[in-house]
């Protein structure tokens, strides 16, 4: 049997890890159970991550700079606001519908990691990674279109980041784990018209009695 080398094999693990806990959840995650999804000894984890919080760690950093990886390319060459706003909710959207399961994933993990000082600094890389991102990339639109902001890039980033949360734990909450349905899209798409219309100074027209 030909050897496979540890930096051939990591990548191979933490995609064992991450399908194995998103079909059955984090607490499933053992690096035994984590050995035997890819059919190699559970030495073989320890020899290639040395403890579980480090497989963790890299299980972790794998679904936080690919999401960040994908936002970053739709809103690289973006030519206006709305361009921007919609790539980036487009992303999630599209990660929501082809892999819901790991929605659960995500929110298990984040908990898991805030309770770890050894692993709470990846979650917050992952927020600063974002977060920076889309204040970048409003930052450079808004410089190339010679659009003025109604309130800072950094506040219109933390209304779309904090709406897109509670879009992805509304709809774990409502469904487990399944795929979105059209009112998720209509929530989304809801939310980019609203943070829109916050960095226009759009006011909301009061609802009225009857």
């Amino acid at each position: 049997m030909a050897h496979v080398t540890a930096a051939e094999r990591r990548p191979q693990l933490i995609a064992a890890a991450i399908e194995l806990m998103a079909r059955e959840g984090v607490a499933a995650g053992s690096t035994r159970a984590i050995a035997a999804e890819l059919g190699v000894a559970q030495a073989t984890v320890h020899y290639t991550f040395g403890t579980k919080a480090d497989l963790y760690r890299a299980v972790l950093e794998s679904l936080t700079e690919g999401l960040i990886a994908e936002v970053q390319e739709g809103v690289r060459n973006a030519t206006s606001l709305e361009e921007a706003l919609r790539a980036t909710a487009e992303v999630f959207w599209v990660d929501m519908c082809e892999r819901p399961e790991l929605n659960l994933l995500w929110f298990e993990l984040i908990t898991f990691a805030v309770r770890r000082p050894d692993l709470r600094h990846v979650v917050q890389k992952y927020q600063q990674g974002i977060t920076d991102i889309a204040i970048t990339a409003l930052v450079e639109t808004g410089r190339r279109t010679g659009v003025e902001y109604a309130v800072p890039p950094a506040e219109l980033t933390r209304f779309l980041l904090a709406g897109l949360d509670g879009l992805c734990m509304g709809l774990m909450m409502e469904t487990g784990g399944d795929a979105p349905g059209p009112e998720t899209r209509r929530a989304l798409d809801q939310l980019v018209a609203a943070t829109i219309g916050l960095a226009y100074g759009e006011r909301p027209t009061p609802a009225v009695a009857v």
